[in-house]
């Protein structure tokens, strides 16, 4: 590792007192949010429903799944995301929405999605089509 990688290194669990209670996971059921699109349109959506898991192996990562339906549209997509206790200084000790791709155990991806399934979140899919 180059010498300006030790410079600035980021706490990590061995080297940090993380505190034994989080706080509170924030609600996003209800919520309106707007995210720009690839051409530069910006996209309305209103989150339906949140299925929210602790990721089996790490006691800092919550592991989220939402059903989103976008307003212009009226269609349904579903997103992965995760929140992790935040590291460095302006966040620490505070959820943190990931803004990077989503790792995830098998177990706990197979867990969310049979949550999705006894949710129903599929059911209009399985009406026009047979196949789920």
């Amino acid at each position: 590792m180059g010498a300006h990688r030790k410079i600035n290194q980021i706490p990590t669990k061995a080297n940090l007192d993380l505190p034994t209670a989080w706080p509170e996971l924030p609600n996003n059921i209800g919520k309106k949010r707007r995210i720009p699109a690839i051409d530069g349109q910006i996209r309305h959506f209103l989150i339906e429903d949140e299925i929210i898991h602790r990721q089996s192996n790490s006691d800092r990562k919550i592991i989220v799944m939402q059903k989103m339906r976008f307003i212009e549209e009226d269609r349904i997509e579903f997103r992965f995301g995760y929140y992790m206790i935040g590291l460095k200084p302006k966040a620490r000790g505070r959820w943190v929405w990931g803004q990077f791709c989503l790792l995830v155990p098998q177990e706990d991806l197979l867990f969310i999605l049979d949550e999705a399934k006894r949710r129903r979140w599929f059911q209009q899919l399985a009406n026009d089509d047979n196949t789920i």
